[in-house]
């Protein structure tokens, strides 16, 4: 295990390494992030996956996980059971999803397996998500519905991200060399529609993606082969900008896909207000204690930014 210097602090990992669960990745001077844990003065992985590096926040990116459902997100369901009021859905998720009547008929009463029955495949959108992280689902929104025909093929969550590329990019050029409909959901089902030996070569296409999302010049090496494929010829090499953990940040516009880290990313900056504000709390005490004024910035007789610079005198 190679001891790297970052900074004052020590990590022992490079960004992108596969890492296994309880693998010491730093010391606890850094921002334990999504799938790490601290453990006696390190960060550790709590997961098998890949490491993602950003200044002094550490994380890893698994490789295989569950969907967990979270209020905004589109998701692919297939129908599981038909009740008085609602049909609850598989959305491959150890949680269930359920789709309550009135959210397709509003106050009108019908039968409901006559509308959508067992085995039925939905897209559809999180409404709300309770306590125990059961899903409440809706229609409202473009394209959704139930989809006819087609072939729906199963990745991991995470991956998501790198099935769609940087603005759509490694999606779209799927579908126009393919010329299938294809609709991922982020709980990692994808629809494909289309010729019959298409819906084929998509479906492989897509499982190499998620067997090779962590690795560089992907969205160049499934062009080459999609256009030998289909053409019979390869593509012009074109040099590939995707970048996997870059993908992981932005926000697909395909979509309107959730930014993975958000959620953190928030925490974050949330953590460094509170350091500021306690600083400058800390200091207006001292200068109460002092006889002095309080602190007023922009007053000619208080040099604001003097005194925070003299923060690690007091």
């Amino acid at each position: 295990m190679d001891n790297n210097a970052y900074g004052d602090f020590m990590i022992y990992v490079d960004n992108k390494d596969l890492v296994i669960p309880g693998q010491i990745l730093a010391d606890d001077e850094f921002y334990p992030g999504r799938g790490t844990f601290k453990d006696s003065g390190n960060i550790c992985s709590s997961v098998m996956g890949l490491v993602s590096l950003r200044n002094k926040k550490i994380r890893v990116i698994p490789l295989k996980s569950k969907y967990v459902p979270k209020k905004g997100d589109v998701v692919i369901g297939k129908i599981s059971d038909v009740k008085f009021s609602m049909w609850e859905l598989d959305i491959n998720s150890p949680y269930s999803g359920m789709l309550p009547a009135f959210e397709v008929f509003g106050r009108e009463k019908k039968e409901l397996n006559k509308v959508f029955d067992i085995g039925d495949v939905l897209f559809l959108r999180v409404v709300e998500v309770d306590e125990v992280k059961k899903a409440k689902l809706g229609l409202k929104g473009r394209g959704m519905g139930k989809f006819k025909g087609g072939v729906i093929v199963d990745i991991t969550p995470t991956k998501v991200p790198r099935l769609i590329g940087k603005k759509g990019s490694m999606i779209n050029m799927i579908k126009d060399k393919t010329k299938c409909n294809i609709v991922v959901g982020q709980n990692g089902l994808v629809w494909v529609s289309g010729d019959k030996e298409m819906e084929n070569i998509t479906k492989d296409i897509i499982k190499l993606i998620e067997a090779e999302a962590h690795t560089s010049g992907l969205t160049d090496r499934i062009k080459n082969k999609l256009t030998l494929i289909i053409d019979g010829e390869e593509a012009v090499e074109e040099e590939d900008f995707d970048d996997y953990f870059d993908d992981q940040l932005e926000k697909p516009k395909l979509q309107n896909f959730k930014d993975e880290l958000e959620q953190e990313e928030l925490e974050e900056k949330k953590n460094d207000d509170k350091d500021f504000i306690d600083s400058y709390k800390e200091i207006k005490k001292q200068n109460k204690k002092d006889n002095k004024n309080s602190l007023s910035v922009g007053k000619s007789n208080t040099n604001f930014y003097s005194i925070l610079n003299k923060k690690d005198d007091y």
